[in-house]
């Protein structure tokens, strides 16, 4: 585990930002392509401004995403819509953007949920695996990706072997689907971004031990997979 401490978080961005693309590079050069999944929330619009910028042969870079609302692309809410509006412009916009859904069915019961995924786990599969970076967030509550403590969801979302996992956090509108931890787990590179006293005092509980109700402390405490952490 990496710690990178900047100054602000306009120099998170810009800095995590030339990472991202250094990475990409390195695998576009070694295999063709480069696959990132990325997180929503209005943390990451300074990094997808920054980075859809920067010289990337972004037409062999596929976006996935970390996470999704279960929200019509057009929602406020949706990831989609944030990821299209604030990364897939500039250079970016050459990337291939591969969404876990198109529509929603009109009920989100349970059911519907697994057949959403299980739709989601097949979109995927046709995707290049491992992913090459997936950039992560961190709520004050210990989740990451959608990872919520004690959320309905959550253990198939910890221990599933698919890609894909819907989780219903009880702190957080709208259910969810994300990126199962063994899915991260098998990124070859993760990185977190936390901003704030308030959240830097989390990563610094959860980076002490393995912890369900805490599951970011399951990306940070693990040896399968380098982890950088980026701190303003």
């Amino acid at each position: 585990m990496k710690e990178h401490i900047c100054n602000s978080a306009a120099e998170l961005a810009w800095q995590l930002a030339d990472t991202i693309a250094q990475s990409l590079h390195a695998a576009i050069n070694q295999r063709g392509h480069a696959v990132l999944a990325v997180s929503g929330g209005k943390s990451p619009i300074a990094l997808f401004e920054a980075l859809r910028v920067l010289p990337l042969e972004w037409q062999h870079v596929t976006v996935l995403l970390v996470d999704e609302r279960c929200v019509p692309h057009e929602h406020t809410d949706s990831n989609t819509a944030l990821v299209r509006r604030h990364l897939l412009q500039d250079a970016a916009a050459a990337a291939t953007f591969v969404p876990f859904f198109e529509t929603l069915p009109d009920t989100l019961d349970e059911p519907a949920l697994i057949r959403l995924v299980d739709a989601a786990n097949r979109r995927l599969a046709t995707q290049p695996w491992p992913m090459d970076i997936a950039v992560l967030g961190m709520g004050d509550d210990g989740h990451t990706a959608s990872l919520f403590p004690g959320a309905p969801g959550l253990n198939q979302a910890l221990y599933s072997s698919g890609p894909v996992a819907w989780v219903r956090p009880a702190t957080a509108p709208h259910a969810r689907l994300t990126l199962t931890l063994p899915a991260l787990l098998a990124t070859r590179e993760l990185a977190l971004s936390i901003s704030g006293a308030r959240k830097l005092a989390v990563f610094q509980q959860a980076r002490l031990g393995a912890d369900e109700s805490l599951p970011v402390s399951l990306i940070l405490n693990q040896h399968q997979t380098p982890v950088s952490i980026w701190m303003a």
